[in-house]
């Protein structure tokens, strides 16, 4: 479990910083430059990291805090639907990004939603329950900050055609290969 919590506070803390400290971030990664986006990457990597590792092991020893009822399970993959659309049009520009203002937030709080309702374990509400809290906070935080410029791609309709039916095809790929080939866990059947 420590390094599950290891890994969110790395995790959540360098994601976080343009939150707390949104000056300081921008003033560190224009005098840095790529060296900036390089530790940025390694310490998100390396609570990413930490975070699996600490709920994988978390998962061989489960401390059960609720049941949740069979029905939430179908709600959770409900929920899930829109997830990895909203992951891709956060980096394909169009309308869906134009009407969210920031997808990969929104694809993260119902990712972390659908999981909270579906998994009753202290590692499930450690894990989604501070990914839910830091996703809300970071969007609300959006408003204070301003939208920083970055190199997108040029905004068009394919892009969010692109976004919706690779989304889809990833959350069909996912639902009923990859989660149960990575996470061990099926999530049809």
């Amino acid at each position: 479990m420590m390094e599950l919590m290891l890994g969110l506070l790395l995790f959540v803390g360098v994601h976080s910083v343009a939150i707390v400290a949104p000056d300081w971030r921008n003033h560190m990664a224009s005098r840095l430059g790529v060296a900036w986006q390089a530790l940025y990457s390694l310490l998100a990597l390396a609570g990413l990291v930490l975070m699996v590792i600490g709920y994988g092991e978390a998962r061989l020893q489960p401390t059960v805090l609720y049941s949740p009822p069979e029905w939430t399970r179908h709600l959770a993959m409900l929920l899930m639907l829109p997830v990895f659309p909203l992951l891709l049009a956060a980096y394909l520009p169009g309308r869906i990004q134009a009407a969210l203002g920031h997808p990969m937030l929104a694809a993260v709080k119902l990712w972390a939603l659908a999981h909270l309702l579906a998994n009753g374990t202290l590692a499930d509400a450690l894990l989604f329950g501070v990914l839910l809290v830091w996703a809300v906070v970071d969007r609300i935080s959006l408003e204070r900050r301003g939208p920083r410029t970055r190199p997108m791609l040029p905004a068009t309709r394919a892009n969010d055609a692109i976004a919706i039916v690779g989304g889809l095809a990833l959350y069909f790929a996912f639902a009923f290969w990859l989660h149960p080939a990575w996470i061990g866990v099926a999530v049809v059947g």
